[in-house]
């Protein structure tokens, strides 16, 4: 009898956090829809173009799925599968690809993720938040260089997303 009645706290608790995870519903979540992404994608060209520069510019949803891309002519080809994995990347790690970048070189540890083939640590890859909540990613490529890749996100959000 003992045994059972010891049982019975650790029972309840069982019961207590079952139903507390029960009652949690689906979470709400914001994402990057088409027509902001493509006001990005736009804008972001628009900034590459006033410093006389063409680009690729891709631009994913929270889930890391590509929603826009435009290409200037004249681009690489590599750039556009560059600029989707720029995106990614900085979705996936919230900050600047180029920053991961910088963060790679200076730690051995964080030198691996260079062999995810899904991330590429160059700079041009940017998160974009909306009242704090990561919404998605812009990545750039071919512009000259992954600061001004980076740059022309950067202008693009600036005259875009109101913070």
């Amino acid at each position: 009898m003992t045994s059972r009645r010891a049982r019975l706290p650790l029972f309840g608790a069982v019961l207590l956090a079952g139903s507390v995870l029960a009652d949690t519903g689906p979470i709400q979540q914001q994402t990057l829809s088409l027509d902001l992404a493509n006001r990005l994608v736009n804008a972001t060209l628009e900034a590459c173009h006033a410093d006389g520069r063409t680009a690729v510019v891709a631009a994913v949803d929270r889930g890391g799925n590509l929603i826009a891309l435009q290409r200037d002519d004249n681009i690489g080809p590599h750039n556009t599968l560059a600029a989707q994995r720029k995106a990614f990347t900085s979705l996936s790690t919230g900050s600047t690809s180029r920053a991961l970048s910088e963060h790679a070189r200076q730690d051995p540890e964080s030198a691996n993720l260079n062999t995810l083939d899904e991330l590429l640590l160059l700079g041009g890859g940017v998160p974009l938040r909306v009242e704090g909540e990561l919404i998605g990613a812009l990545g750039v490529a071919g512009a000259g260089g992954s600061a001004i890749d980076e740059g022309c996100a950067l202008a693009a959000i600036d005259n875009v997303i109101p913070q």
